[in-house]
């Protein structure tokens, strides 16, 4: 059975009626939406099949026109007032049965009108409606449908639209974690370059300054490191460090020289 009812009046807004019918077709599938002229196959009666679509579904939607009121039937007369009218039967059925009805003002439509209404139908003068217009069709079939979504779990369970949008979602997130990883393989790689080629910083479960093979003066960290030959000292001596990074030799020259060695 259809889940959405579109009832409407020939002569009046039929244009709109077939395309709220095909965008909810296209949205939560054909077998989901009854539209008389594309429901009704060939052959079948279409009394009893109106009667049992409208009977089994879970909203009707009223599209009413600025014609809705005034179109004649064949005696002249508005075809409203007559009983047998399929529009006012479809819609009475709706309403005697408990079934959600959405009136969907077409265009220039006011606010459906209580006195216009025959007696079956004055609830429909109360039911909370939607406009369509014609010149916003995308966004006004967008905002239908997205209602229809929220009102009928069953719609919602098959929404295509919101598939796609959760799969595009995910394909953006997969995307900026792909970006995301190879960011970081990118400042892992320039890690291991900086620390191959002589100095490099490294947090986590090791902290310093990792020194390789230095081409010049590096500080690694408090007070002074030197390359150079350094000399220090007071009154008492002086101390001389030098080297060439693969080791450091020591030499203390005491104050009193050998005079032997001066050949003095």
């Amino acid at each position: 059975m259809p889940d959405v009812f579109v009832n409407y009046r020939t002569g009046d807004e039929e244009s709109a009626a077939t395309m709220i019918a095909r965008e909810l077709a296209r949205r939560f599938g054909g077998e989901r939406v009854f539209f008389a002229s594309d429901s009704i196959k060939l052959g079948q009666r279409f009394p009893v099949e109106l009667v049992r679509a409208v009977e089994g579904c879970e909203a009707l939607l009223a599209v009413v026109g600025p014609r809705w009121a005034e179109v004649q039937g064949a005696n002249g007369r508005p075809a409203l007032e007559a009983e047998q009218d399929w529009t006012r039967r479809e819609i009475r059925t709706a309403l005697n049965r408990g079934i959600l009805v959405i009136p969907v003002l077409v265009g220039k439509a006011t606010r459906i009108d209580r006195a216009v209404l025959p007696d079956d139908l004055r609830e429909l003068a109360d039911c909370q409606y939607r406009r369509f217009d014609h010149r916003n069709a995308e966004s006004d079939l967008t905002a239908l449908g997205d209602a229809l979504a929220r009102l009928l779990p069953e719609l919602g369970g098959v929404d295509r639209d919101a598939r796609a949008a959760r799969e595009r979602a995910e394909a953006k997130s997969h995307k900026k974690s792909a970006r995301d990883s190879s960011r970081t393989g990118v400042r892992t790689r320039d890690v291991e370059q900086r620390v191959r080629g002589g100095i490099g910083n490294l947090n986590g479960d090791l902290s310093g300054t990792f020194v390789n093979e230095p081409q010049g003066p590096v500080n690694t960290g408090r007070g002074h490191q030197y390359n150079a030959p350094h000399f220090q000292g007071d009154n008492t001596g002086v101390q001389f460090t030098a080297g060439d990074n693969s080791g450091t030799v020591h030499q203390r020259f005491e104050r009193e020289h050998r005079r032997s060695d001066e050949g003095r």
